[in-house]
């Protein structure tokens, strides 16, 4: 059972009880994310997110990595377009000590200049590294091609210009408007009891923060096309429509005929292209949901002589569905596979608690997997079919890494 907590200063504390493990997940998760940085501070919520891990007023970095590593936990960080979070997995009972050190981090991270050099090095070769990964930056050019100057379409790392101004004032002062209270969410699940609300709440119900910048919402979506030429064996090529916001009517059915099109290896997507053409090792689509806005994205790597025929292969793809609907059968089996895929994942306490976690900080509700599971047999052929002809009857952002960066001939551009 899913228990919420709201502290006296907003901070919202959300814990789920599993008593048949012998661990506990927590997170502490905010409202924050590269959508919501200027241009001038675009990377910071990720290079602030680098330095919660390099000591604190009493915890040096190694004893922060000691301090998880010596009772057998784990904990790590991330940060996305929309949130950003910081959380561990221990036995249940270091709970209590996995939740004092990052409380510790949150609030007592000391910045310091010298280890902010070395961070703002590591971040220039954690770019560098994803820049020698052509498969991964052009999911960030679609972005760009797809949101334009919105910061939706800048990349989350940042850039060498903005990362070389950030100083240590600049992540002091975006934190203390950013990280607000009422931002905050602390999500914890596993073998616990009401006694880690007390705790969690001595901890975090108290602090205030500054005032958060109003987030731009997203007014237009681009049909742009945008490539870049590569050293790469392989041409790297997405296709990228507008979706729709996380908390949509039709969210279940996007999830579905995603699904159908190039979300499993029965996917129409993955049987056309991998197993009858052999024209890709990785071929796939995925949905991206914001809380305003959405993103679909058709990714597929093949050698640049093959190009034109992939590029052909998922548009085809993609109009079948849109013209021709999908099958009963293939209906009947994307959602048993979502439902299985759901219900395993619950096994895991991490999954819990970052299930809760994003649910109260994107939507403030949390359904039962009752709830769930009747949701996605709810959902139809004819409206998957009718919600396909909605979003592919529109034209597409495409993105291109490739050795010579030149369209297919067949592409529109």
């Amino acid at each position: 059972m899913i228990k919420r907590f709201t502290c006296k200063n907003g901070v919202t504390i959300v814990t789920e009880e599993m008593s048949t493990v012998r661990s506990a997940a927590i997170g502490i998760w905010i409202a924050t994310g590269s959508r919501d940085e200027s241009p001038e501070l675009n990377g910071v919520s990720h290079f602030l997110e680098h330095m919660f891990f390099k000591g604190t007023d009493t915890l040096s970095a190694k004893e922060i990595a000691e301090s998880f590593d010596s009772i057998g936990g784990q904990v790590n960080a991330f940060t996305s377009k929309e949130y950003t979070c910081y959380y561990a997995k221990v036995l249940d009972n270091h709970a209590d000590h996995a939740l004092n050190v990052l409380a510790d981090m949150f609030f007592h991270s000391k910045f310091d200049s010298e280890e902010l050099e070395k961070e703002r090095n590591v971040i220039l070769e954690e770019i560098k590294m994803y820049e020698d990964a052509p498969d991964d930056i052009v999911h960030d050019l679609l972005s760009s091609a797809a949101y334009g100057s919105h910061p939706l379409g800048l990349p989350i790392l940042g850039t060498e210009e903005t990362l070389s101004s950030f100083t240590r004032d600049t992540l002091k002062d975006y934190m203390y408007n950013m990280y607000t209270p009422d931002r905050v969410v602390i999500s914890i699940a596993g073998n616990i009891t009401e006694d880690i609300i007390k705790k969690a709440e001595a901890l975090f119900g108290e602090y205030e923060g500054g005032k958060a910048a109003i987030m731009e919402n997203v007014s237009d979506f681009y049909y742009e096309k945008k490539s870049r030429s590569k050293e790469t064996e392989q041409a790297h090529l997405c296709l990228g429509y507008e979706g729709i916001s996380i908390g949509d009517k039709d969210i279940y059915n996007l999830i579905v005929m995603n699904n159908i099109i190039g979300g499993s290896m029965s996917s129409r997507l993955f049987q056309e292209v991998r197993e009858e053409r052999g024209l890709a090792y990785s071929v796939y689509s995925y949905h991206s949901s914001y809380k305003d806005t959405g993103l679909i994205t058709f990714y597929g790597g093949t050698g640049a002589e093959q190009l034109d025929e992939l590029y052909a292969t998922i548009i085809e793809s993609i109009d079948l569905v849109k013209t021709e609907g999908i099958t009963e059968k293939e209906l009947h089996n994307s959602k048993e596979q979502l439902k299985g895929s759901l219900m395993l994942s619950l096994e895991s306490t991490n999954s819990r608690m970052s299930r809760n976690g994003k649910n109260e900080l994107l939507l403030k509700r949390h359904r039962t997997l009752d709830e769930v599971v009747s949701l996605i047999d709810n959902v139809t052929k004819e409206r998957v079919d009718e919600l396909a002809k909605k979003l592919f009857d529109k034209p597409f952002s495409a993105s291109l890494i490739s050795p010579d960066g030149k369209w297919p001939k067949t592409a529109v551009i």
